[in-house]
C-alpha cells in the first residue's frame, strides 16, 4: 500500500539497528518493527518511508469488503480494500503497537498488534511476528500471522503481500526472471524501465525463479526470494531515478500468494531480503533455491492447505486436521497455488481422496505460461481437459490424465460438475 499525496511519517522513530560485516538493518518499534532501514555499509539507505503503507512489511488481505467496524471512520479512498492489517500503521496516522521485541547480535525479533490500513484508530484482531536474521549480504525472514478475529466466517481467498517491499526512487528499475527456463542462467527481464513506460499502475508478472530486485542505473539495489510462489506484482510510482526515504517516488513489489485466512489462522512464510548487485540477487536466489528446493510436485493437506484455495467451497476450517474436509456443488472447484511446469513435464494429477456422491464429472482447467508485461488484472490463456472422479467413499488415488496438455502451465483448477463430499489428503503432479 501506499497514499501518493500524504506524508505520515514524522520524526519521533525508534529504530534498533543489528549489522554485521555486510549490512545494516533497521526495524522501527514505533511503526510494528517494519523495516525502515537497510544498507550495505558505505552506500544510502534503500528503504522508503514516506507514509506508513511502505517501509518492507507483514500486509494481509481478506473479506468483507468494505470493512468497517461499527464507530471507526473508513477512509472513502481504501474502502475498496477490504479487511487490510498491516505492521506499520493506518492511513489516518496511527501506529501499531509492539506487544514483544528481543535483539542478539544478528537477530531481531518483534511481535505487534497492526493496524488496519484503511480505518481510523481500529487494531487489527490478530498479532503479526517477524524473526529478522542477518547472513552475508542477506536478511533471512521469518513471518507469522496469529489471527483472532471474532468474525469466524470463512471468507473467499485473497492475494497477500508476503511481504510488501518499498524502495526509494534511485531504485527504479524492476527486474526479474520471467522466461520458461527457470534456473539455468537465461537472462533476465527489465520488467519497468525509464524508456518504456511501465510501473504504476503496478504490472502483474510471473517471477519463474521466485525472485525480483529494484536496482538502479548501475543494476545496484535490493531483491527478493520468496520460493512460495511464481506470483509477482510490482513497478514504481513517480519520477524514475531520484528521491529518499521521505520523498514520494518510490518501487515497490511483492511475492503474492492466494490465501483463505481462517479467522484463527495461524500462517507463517518465509523471504529473503538481498542487497547488492543484480548478478549477486540472482546468484543468491540460486543457491536459496538449492540449498531448499520448493517441492512443486506434491501438495500434502495433514497440517495446512499447502495454498490450495476455493470456488463455491468452504472446508472444515483451521487447523486443518489430515485433510481438505468439504461438500462440493456443481460449478465448485479447487485452485492450486502458482507454479512452473514445462510441457511435457506434467501428465497427470493423483488426487489421494475420499470422495462420495457417484461418478463425479471434473474439469481441469490449466492456466498457460504467459511471460510477463501485463496489467495486474490480465487473464492467462487456458487448456481445459476433461475427466471423472469415482464417488464410492472408499479413499483411493484419482488419476487424472493430463497429457494432453501441449503447453507451460502456471496454476490449475478441479472443478466439480456434480454435488458431493471430498476428504482430500494429497494431490501429486506427475
Amino acid at each position: 500500500m501506499h497514499n501518493p499525496n500524504r506524508n505520515l511519517f514524522v520524526g519521533d522513530e525508534n529504530v534498533i539497528y543489528i549489522e554485521n560485516d555486510r549490512i545494516r538493518l533497521g526495524v522501527n518499534l514505533s511503526l510494528g518493527g517494519a523495516v525502515t532501514y537497510l544498507a550495505e555499509h558505505g552506500r544510502k539507505n534503500l528503504i522508503n518511508s514516506f507514509d506508513w503503507g511502505r517501509q518492507v512489511q507483514m500486509s494481509f488481505y481478506s473479506h468483507p469488503v468494505p470493512f468497517q467496524p461499527e464507530g471507526h471512520e473508513l477512509s472513502d479512498h481504501w474502502k475498496g480494500i477490504g479487511w487490510k492489517p498491516i505492521q506499520s500503521g493506518d492511513f489516518f496516522g496511527n501506529r501499531s503497537r509492539i506487544v514483544d521485541h528481543k535483539q542478539t547480535a544478528d537477530e531481531i525479533y518483534v511481535k505487534c498488534v497492526p493496524m488496519h490500513w484503511p480505518l481510523d484508530n481500529y487494531p487489527g484482531e490478530c498479532t503479526f511476528e517477524v524473526w529478522y536474521r542477518l547472513n552475508g549480504t542477506r536478511v533471512d525472514v521469518t513471518a507469522r500471522l496469529n489471527n483472532a478475529r471474532p468474525d469466524t466466517t470463512q471468507y473467499p481467498a485473497r492475494a497477500t503481500e508476503l511481504p510488501a517491499v518499498y524502495t526509494n526512487g534511485e531504485w527504479y528499475k524492476l527486474v526479474s526472471y520471467v522466461g520458461n527456463k527457470p534456473f539455468t542462467g537465461d537472462a533476465p527481464t527489465e520488467l519497468c524501465t525509464k524508456e518504456n513506460g511501465l510501473g504504476w499502475p503496478w504490472i502483474g508478472y510471473r517471477a519463474t525463479e521466485y525472485w525480483s530486485a529494484l536496482v538502479d542505473d548501475a543494476n545496484y539495489g535490493l531483491g527478493c526470494y520468496n520460493d512460495g510462489s511464481t506470483r509477482y506484482v510490482g513497478g514504481f510510482f513517480g519520477e524514475k531515478g531520484a528521491g529518499g526515504p521521505k520523498d514520494a517516488p518510490t518501487g515497490y513489489f511483492c511475492p503474492e500468494i492466494l490465501e483463505v485466512l481462517d479467522h484463527n489462522i495461524v500462517y507463517t512464510y518465509t523471504y529473503s531480503l538481498i542487497v547488492g548487485t543484480l548478478d549477486h540477487i540472482r546468484e543468491n536466489a540460486y543457491t536459496l533455491h538449492a540449498e531448499s528446493p520448493r517441492d512443486f510436485d506434491r501438495y500434502d493437506f495433514s497440517v495446512t492447505r499447502d495454498h490450495f484455495t476455493y470456488v463455491n467451497i468452504t472446508d472444515g476450517g483451521w487447523p486443518v486436521g489430515s485433510c481438505l474436509n468439504f461438500d462440493f456443488s456443481a460449478g465448485s472447484a479447487l485452485r492450486s497455488p502458482s507454479f512452473f511446469r514445462k510441457a511435457g513435464d506434467l501428465a497427470r494429477l493423483v488426487i489421494n481422496a475420499e470422495v462420495s456422491g457417484g461418478d463425479i464429472p471434473v474439469t481441469v482447467t490449466l492456466s498457460l505460461y504467459d511471460s510477463m508485461g501485463h496489467a495486474r488484472n490480465y487473464v492467462y490463456p487456458k487448456q481445459e481437459i476433461s475427466g471423472c472422479i469415482c464417488g464410492d467413499g472408499v479413499r483411493k488415488n484419482h488419476v487424472l490424465d493430463l497429457s494432453a496438455l501441449s503447453e507451460d502451465s502456471i496454476d490449475f483448477a478441479i472443478t466439480f460438475h456434480a454435488p458431493g463430499h471430498a476428504k482430500v489428503y494429497s494431490i501429486t503432479m506427475e
